[in-house]
């Protein structure tokens, strides 16, 4: 019996520990950032202006913009939780090529910018950038907000809250806290996490037309995510799945092609 006592003492200690090291390191798991802070040039891209912005809470974040054309749409772009605005550059390139505006967000912690990463810190990231755009003499109503992955719950977030033309979201998802939950089974993650990206709690809000597309293959950010943040979207939204695809797919031009079309639509004269 003591033998029996000692080993649940144990393991009740050892899944203690492992709990603790899962609160300590979250964000450690969550967010994957690389500051290499490479120039437009470097990448491939000209006619981009590299922007440092000051943040109403004491950072600064780096952007990349380019100006629209008279009468065209700017896309704002929220990348996801890994590398930096660099490593987009072909996205950057394909608005370019449309002749649409850009400006791409380096948030907190990323490339060229000071800080590190937490929810609270993206929006504020989001929003800073989103005024700046409307400082410069953007309309509200020519902005296209686009988010890939964990980019997608900032985009829904500022959506929400501010008036923009449209919203287009690459392998979006409920609340990155469903997902850790289904990752971990074995842990009260929905008390534990600090960042839990609740996109559910905010789409209903948004009043722009939305384009959704999502890999049926997903294994990083599963499809069904996806189709139920659509459904909690209400009318509006175009739901695009991609037979096949994985969450690669969110890098390739295809997948730029298939927003710059929907945008096309939205913001035809």
């Amino acid at each position: 019996m003591k033998f029996l006592s000692r080993t649940i003492f144990k393991i009740a200690a050892l899944y203690c520990v492992v709990l603790a090291l899962l609160f300590v390191l979250q964000r450690q798991i969550l967010y994957f950032p690389s500051n290499i802070d490479q120039a437009p040039e470097a990448v491939g891209l000209t006619g981009v202006e590299v922007v440092r912005l000051d943040t109403p809470d004491g950072e600064t974040i780096t952007l990349w913009h380019a100006a629209a054309p008279q009468g065209r749409p700017t896309v704002l772009f929220f990348h996801g939780n890994g590398g930096e605005i660099a490593d987009r550059a072909n996205r950057f390139q394909a608005y370019q090529d449309a002749g649409f505006g850009a400006l791409f967000v380096s948030y907190r912690g990323y490339g060229g910018s000071t800080g590190a990463p937490t929810e609270a810190g993206l929006i504020a990231d989001a929003r800073a950038a989103y005024d700046w755009l409307i400082a410069r003499g953007v309309a509200a109503q020519s902005i296209a907000v686009v988010g890939e992955s964990l980019g997608t719950a900032v985009a829904v977030q500022l959506a929400a809250e501010r008036e923009v033309g449209a919203l287009l979201l690459g392998a979006p998802f409920t609340a990155a806290v469903d997902i850790a939950a289904r990752t971990y089974p074995w842990a009260p993650v929905r008390l534990l996490m600090k960042d839990q990206f609740r996109s559910r709690d905010h789409i209903a809000r948004v009043t722009a037309p939305i384009f959704i597309q999502h890999g049926t293959e997903d294994r990083i950010v599963p499809f069904e995510f996806g189709r139920a943040l659509s459904d909690l979207a209400g009318d509006g939204v175009t739901f695009l799945p991609i037979e096949g695809a994985t969450h690669q797919m969110l890098y390739q031009l295809d997948s730029f092609n298939r927003e710059i079309a929907f945008i096309e639509s939205v913001f035809a004269p």
